[in-house]
Order: structure tokens, then C-alpha cells, then sequence
């Protein structure tokens, strides 16, 4: 059996260096493309979905935004609300088109950068891949819906004038670099500690025990706090009716509370522990059950800040179901194939 040392040195800071090095090539490249407005590029194809949604034209400025902010997009979209243009039937169909725009974001800021390199090229891209998926059918579902419950929609386009928003990022190349790197460095310093930490606990832990559960005591806590004591057991049922090993149950219960720590987590237990497909299936189980804690941290304080409690409430209701059920799809489909 190696020495702690050792397995510090030899096996966890070789892999957190190369994925350090990963995640800030990555990161810097997809903050150069921000700055540069290469991502608006590509989410202009969001003017298209406006009319088959029957939807008013100055929404599809509202889904470009979402793709290059979603708090901008999301505000454009109350604006309308608010002018009179949408009314809420209209404004629930345009935020569930907006979500796919919503994680085209996420694919130059968050999975491409940074989850790929830690899953690996093969996971990465499959886990991305089913992440896309389900963003992709939420939108197809707001197409059909508008499609549907928006026939014969009048709106009065003369009650707002819509402004993409302004530009406030820098102007000359220099400055442009400099906040590209700016936020290249406050990623990694919020990402390398907790990668370094992880990473060891989890190779010693592989070394020494198969205990990985004890690693996870913040998590247990959680838990504890709602009367659940031995969530272990619960997610046992829910591993072996999905047919995971039991190596699998720690990474749920660390997903529950960080997805990158939940990734960092499940890495070195790919191919030797888990399958891909295991741990595809692991992480999307994580991020299902996860959606409640999510929602609290995360949906409640921000769609309630944009729409107030009761609005927002609704636009929450319909955004987790949603996610909820595409989540069960994708796990579905990778017992299928």
C-alpha cells in the first residue's frame, strides 16, 4: 500500500496539474470568444424560432441575448411582459424556447472548458451530448406548445421598442485580453482548490478504502438537517434499480450539492469502476435529484428577483418538471442504446 505522500504526489497532482492546465486554455480561449463576440454568432439562430412559436418578432432578440447572458435575456423578456406585448401563457412558452439558447452559454463558459477536460474527450462528450439533448427537446417542447397554444396570437408590437443590450465590455484588444484573463483567473481560483482537495481525497481514498462516503460528511449533513440520516440507503435503491455499482452513490451524493465537484469526483473512477455509460447515467441521476436543491440555492432567489413570487413560481413549476422528465428521457436512452 502506497503512502499518503505518494499517492498526493504521484497519482492525484499529476492529473490536478494537467486538468489545471486544461480547464485555463479552455477558459481563456472561451472568454477571448466573449469578448471578441464570437458566441452571438451562433446564437442568432434564435431569431428563426420566433415565428413557427407564433411569438413576435422582438422575442428572438430576447433568445440571442439569452445565449450571451441569461439574466439580459430573461430581463428582456419581463420588459415585454410588463409593456403589455407578452402575455404570460406567451412569456412561459418564450422561456422554455430560451433554454437550449440558455446552455449554448454554458457550452463556451462551463462544458466545454472545464467538465470535458475533467470527464475526459469520451465521457465529456457524451455527458455533454445528453445535457444538449435535453436542452434541445425543453425547446422543441416551447416550439410545439406556441405552435399550438399561441395560434391567432395579436400582439401589439408598438408597445415596446426593444434594445439589445448595450455592450459594456471592453473596446480596444488590450483590454479585451486583460478582462479575458481577469476572468480566466477568478474561474481557476474558484475551481483548482476545490479540484486539488477532491482529487486527493478521492485517490487516497481509492487506495485505502472503499469507504468513499466518509468524504462526504458536508453532504450527510444536509440530509440530517430534513430528517434523513442514511441517505446512503436511499441512493443504494436508486443505484441498484438502475443497475450502478455502489461506487456511484458518492458521487450522487457530492453532485447533489456541486456538479464540478460531483465530475471531479466520478473521474477517476472511469473505466476501472464505472463505464461510460455508468457514469453518464451516474451524473444525470445526480443532477436529477439535485434539481430541489437547485432550485432553492439557485431558481427561486433569481426567477423571483425577474418575475416576483407568483410568476416566478409558475415559470419555476414549469422549468423543473421539464428538466425533470428530459433528465428520466436521456437516463432512459442510455439504457436503450
Amino acid at each position: 500500500m502506497q503512502s499518503l505522500l505518494t499517492v498526493i504526489l504521484e497519482e492525484a497532482l499529476p492529473r490536478v496539474l494537467t486538468i489545471t492546465l486544461l480547464i485555463g486554455v479552455g477558459v481563456g480561449v472561451a472568454n477571448l470568444a466573449v469578448e471578441y463576440g464570437l458566441v452571438e454568432l451562433v446564437a442568432r439562430v434564435g431569431h428563426y424560432l420566433t415565428e413557427p412559436a407564433n411569438l413576435p418578432p422582438e422575442v428572438g432578440t430576447a433568445v440571442l441575448t439569452n445565449a450571451v447572458s441569461v439574466t439580459a435575456g430573461y430581463g428582456m423578456l419581463a420588459e415585454f411582459r410588463e409593456d403589455g406585448l407578452l402575455d404570460d401563457r406567451a412569456t412561459l412558452i418564450a422561456v422554455v424556447i430560451n433554454t437550449f439558447f440558455g446552455f449554448i452559454q454554458h457550452i463556451f463558459t462551463y462544458y466545454g472548458p472545464v467538465l470535458i477536460p475533467i470527464l475526459g474527450l469520451q465521457v465529456g462528450l457524451m455527458y455533454v451530448g445528453a445535457r444538449a439533448g435535453i436542452s434541445l427537446g425543453i425547446t422543441l417542447v416551447g416550439l410545439l406548445a406556441g405552435a399550438v397554444f399561441l395560434q391567432g396570437a395579436d400582439y401589439d408590437s408598438g408597445a415596446v421598442d426593444p434594445d439589445t443590450p448595450e455592450d459594456e465590455g471592453p473596446q480596444t484588444t488590450r483590454e479585451k485580453l486583460s478582462a479575458a484573463g481577469l476572468s480566466t483567473y477568478e474561474r481557476l481560483r474558484s475551481i483548482v482548490p476545490r479540484l486539488a482537495v477532491v482529487y486527493s481525497l478521492v485517490f487516497v481514498a481509492l487506495e485505502y478504502s472503499n469507504r468513499i462516503l466518509e468524504y462526504v460528511d458536508p453532504v450527510l449533513a444536509v440530509f440530517a438537517s430534513v430528517g434523513l440520516d442514511e441517505p446512503g440507503v436511499v441512493l443504494e435503491s436508486v443505484a441498484g434499480l438502475l443497475g450502478l455499482p455502489g461506487a456511484a452513490i458518492p458521487v450522487i451524493l457530492v453532485s447533489l450539492v456541486d456538479p464540478t465537484t460531483g465530475a471531479i469526483t466520478v473521474a477517476p473512477l472511469i473505466g476501472d469502476v464505472l463505464t461510460p455509460e455508468e457514469t453518464v447515467i451516474t451524473l444525470l441521476v445526480g443532477s436529477l435529484i439535485s434539481l430541489t436543491i437547485g432550485t432553492v440555492k439557485r431558481s427561486i432567489p433569481f426567477q423571483y428577483g425577474i418575475w416576483g413570487a407568483s410568476f416566478g413560481t409558475k415559470v419555476i413549476v414549469v422549468n423543473v418538471c421539464l428538466k425533470a422528465a428530459f433528465i428520466l428521457v436521456a437516463i432512459g436512452v442510455f439504457f436503450v442504446v
